[in-house]
């Protein structure tokens, strides 16, 4: 979860540097500027995907995940990949119309990515509460550990 929150902060990030400047489609360069803008993606499409792989073996390994558990473990992680591909889609609809947008499509551009995002942690726990109930206890401190943001959350409260 933790990476694909990163990935979403640089390609929000990444997005807003791309929405500031000016529109490609003035340019005599456009279509040039286009067919980057589609690689540019389809690339950042890739690193995704591949990050979310990473994270999902990691995951596995971590949870010490068993023979039994295999089947809701893949379900599991086809809601990640699931997940990933929604908000990829989302993001590259904003990245898309970024030139031509006016403040208010890049807030609900944002609203959408919000959105895509929630009903995709929605969907994971779902998924994820039916392998949690066979976990050993040990399982369940590790996924815990792994899904817990306490670390990052007492740094926050500390610093009040």
């Amino acid at each position: 979860m933790k990476i694909i929150a990163a990935v979403l902060v640089s390609t929000l990030v990444g997005g807003a540097a791309v929405a500031q400047t000016s529109d490609p489609s003035t340019s005599p360069r456009a279509s040039a500027a286009t067919a980057n803008t589609a690689t540019t993606m389809a690339k950042g499409d890739a690193k995704r995907d591949d990050a979310v792989e990473k994270h999902i073996d990691q995951l596995h390994d971590s949870l010490k995940i068993t023979p039994a558990q295999e089947a809701q473990w893949n379900e599991v992680a086809a809601t990640m990949r699931d997940n990933a591909k929604a908000m990829d889609r989302a993001i590259d609809k904003r990245i898309a119309g970024a030139a031509t947008a006016t403040a208010v499509d890049d807030l609900k551009a944002y609203e959408d990515i919000a959105q895509t995002h929630a009903n995709g942690v929605a969907k994971l726990a779902t998924a994820f509460s039916g392998l949690y109930s066979t976990m050993s206890d040990d399982q369940k401190k590790a996924a815990d550990a792994a899904f817990s943001h306490r670390g990052h959350d007492a740094k926050k409260v500390a610093s009040r």
